[in-house]
């Protein structure tokens, strides 16, 4: 269906790609992945004929159509929406206004046509109008647009109403509602909210055309790409599998390749060796020539950048009472909407809280209350004792200061930090060599993101409070930021699109339900097979035809009971776990500050400069008898705990599989 042979592209002397060879099936799904700025978009446009490659070709099937969505729209008309949005097909509105010119000349009668050509013409015309699916179109576009998250009252709403995440929306749903050949799909689930994500897959799962498509959305790579096209540095890779099955294909073949490099590394090494001990004599002439010549004929292995992580110890905030934030009956209001009426909520130390919920729902109002931003009308906002709160959201970024390099932005927050260590930090934020003295002027919004993460991280507060966090990142950043969250020891709440970090590090999903916060104890997965149980999440594979899912309702019965006897029996581990898991996490945390008071302490006995002092060197000793038995009681406690933790989650697991031979 699509073919594109060798394409390359540049920019002035910027390489993006080159060497570009793939095809496109009628049904493929293909994920074109990359860094920011490494040629996605670009790609695109050359492939919807927009940009021109400076090589190679591009070929399609002659009738072929095209839907392209890009990342940035603007308000087109002051169309109402449902009208916009059926008919976005040029086909179906060329159709419709023939057959409105030949009925109005059919009612008005005159002598400049022949009646009866007319009515074969409309004839033929309705035929064709039926065929592409005309009189289903609004009832099509209804289904899309509920699906995308829009009401039945904003059908009738002018375009220019709309923000730009919701003309976002209205982009891809005139897209399905065309239903091209050839879907193009740029970052599509930006603006879509979890439960606007979960039906959109699964429409494109089903859906009877290919897709190409770009996002750095891991779960929705996962469960859409069957090829992966990845652009990186200097190359263009290709795979056919899923986005997970590339990485860890990709990890494998990195390590085979550092292996190679440096076995050859060794061998070059050798050679030199023997190049400069026989270069000056000459009964050696010969052989050193031919060694020179040799080596300069090899290809040398070449690692890639960004291939692996670096490991950032960060600094342990300070330790926070167990309640760590109290809402109590708060209200708020925007104009008279009601967002909340009687909030309560409480968040205890060591929480790891994602909040979701449908655009709108009021989960941005909820964080700012939190980290106490934003005034409300009544109610009580109570900190815990020794709390110290921190807040990101987007405007952050426009705080840096543009005349500042990336490091001197950094030591603002860190001053008394040695150089080494500010660069360690910013490497692992993916700031390596060079980009360290950058100006901020000149970053993207997703390096401007990843350093204003980093300015929290090195003095972090004990309570850290975050608002959609991966805008802007590219896959990299986003797994730097999961790892960075990951090792962070506080209290955390946050929102975001991201599937895959709220399933690395959240565990408990708080959602906003009509101003009602609705607590599920556990991490992500479980908690949609929980809602799913009790009936309150709809995800059904909608085909072009706008008809949902089959099967019985006797199997659909039987299904929703297990999953709500299943809610059931997960509520129940956790109530009974928690109190378990909370201790292994408080072992964990100070068995870490114990061993590494203790790797100190034996670091300091192998220097002999340290045994100066005979009373320092008598503290430090005593020191070290105190935390063997310290650190040996705590790591027996740590694995008692963990078995009776693992006994307890085997026995749910038993308890899980014979539920599901019962049903």
């Amino acid at each position: 269906m699509l073919a594109v042979t060798n394409i390359a592209k540049s920019f002035g002397d910027q390489v993006l790609f080159s060497g570009v060879t793939f095809n496109v099936g009628a049904r493929d799904r293909v994920a074109v992945i990359g860094p920011n700025g490494c040629g996605k978009t670009t790609l695109f446009e050359i492939l919807v004929g927009n940009i021109s490659p400076d090589s190679g070709s591009v070929a399609m099937r002659k009738d072929i159509t095209i839907g392209y969505a890009k990342q940035e729209i603007t308000p087109e008309s002051y169309d109402l929406l449902l009208d916009h949005v059926a008919h976005a097909s040029n086909k179906i509105a060329g159709l419709e206004h023939r057959i409105k010119k030949l009925q109005e000349a059919l009612a008005e009668g005159g002598d400049e046509a022949d009646p009866q050509e007319l009515m074969q013409e409309l004839g033929e015309l309705q035929h064709k109008y039926e065929q592409a699916g005309g009189y289903n179109i609004e009832h099509e576009a209804e289904v899309i647009l509920c699906g995308l998250g829009f009401k039945e009252k904003d059908f009738q709403r002018p375009l220019k109403e709309f923000s730009g995440g919701w003309l976002m929306r209205i982009t891809l749903a005139k897209l399905l509602v065309i239903n091209p050949d050839l879907l193009l799909l740029d970052e599509p689930t930006n603006h879509l909210d979890l439960e606007s994500c979960l039906w959109f897959e699964n429409y494109l799962r089903s859906y009877q055309g290919a897709v190409l498509l770009t996002s750095h959305d891991r779960a929705f790579l996962n469960r859409m790409a069957q090829k992966i096209i990845a652009i990186e540095k200097d190359d263009v890779l290709y795979f056919q599998g899923t986005y997970d099955e590339f990485v860890e294909a990709r990890k494998q073949s990195l390590l085979v390749l550092e292996s190679t490099a440096r076995r050859q590394d060794i061998k070059i090494n050798k050679e030199m060796r023997f190049i400069n001990r026989f270069r000056s004599q000459a009964t050696k002439a010969s052989a050193v020539q031919s060694r020179i010549k040799a080596l300069a004929k090899v290809e040398r292995v070449v690692i890639p950048r960004n291939t692996k992580k670096i490991h950032f110890t960060f600094p342990e905030p300070p330790r926070s009472g167990d309640e760590v934030i109290t809402l109590k009956h708060v209200a708020k209001a925007y104009e008279g909407n009601v967002i909340y009426r009687d909030l309560n909520l409480t968040l205890r130390r060591k929480d790891r809280v994602a909040l979701v919920g449908l655009n709108g729902a009021g989960k941005t109002t909820l964080l700012k209350i939190l980290a106490g931003v934003l005034p409300f009308e009544g109610g009580e906002r109570k900190l815990g004792q020794n709390v110290t709160t921190a807040y990101y959201a987007q405007y952050q970024l426009e705080l840096l200061d543009p005349k500042n390099t990336v490091i001197e932005e950094l030591r603002k927050v860190a001053a008394d930090e040695s150089e080494q260590r500010l660069r360690a930090l910013l490497g692992t934020f993916l700031f390596s060599g060079d980009d360290a003295y950058k100006k901020v002027a000149v970053l993207s919004g997703g390096e401007k993101g990843r350093l204003s993460i980093a300015k929290m991280l090195v003095r972090p507060a004990n309570f850290l409070l975050m608002d959609e966090p991966t805008n802007h990142l590219d896959i990299n950043s986003r797994e730097m930021l999961s790892d960075a969250l990951d090792a962070y020891h506080g209290t955390l709440c946050f929102i975001t699109h991201d599937r895959t970090i709220i399933r690395d590090i959240a565990d408990k999903i708080i959602e906003i339900r009509n101003g009602e916060p609705v607590v599920y104890q556990g991490n992500y997965d479980e908690y949609l097979d929980w809602k799913a149980g009790q009936g309150l999440i709809d995800t059904p594979t909608f085909k072009a035809n706008g008809r949902g899912p089959s099967g019985d309702a006797a199997s659909r019965d039987a299904m929703r009971q297990r999953k709500v006897a299943e809610g059931t029996l997960r509520n129940t581990f956790s109530r009974e776990s928690s109190a378990l898991k909370r201790r292994i996490d408080e072992i964990e945390t100070e068995l870490h500050k114990l061993e590494a008071e203790y790797r100190d302490l034996e670091s300091s006995f192998a220097n002999p400069e340290s045994y100066a002092d005979a009373l320092d060197i008598k503290t430090r000793t005593m020191r070290h008898h105190e935390l063997q038995p310290l650190i040996a009681g705590l790591t027996q406690e740590w694995e008692q705990c963990s078995q009776d933790y693992e006994q307890k989650k085997e026995a749910f697991e038993q308890a899980k599989k014979d539920l599901a031979e019962e049903y």
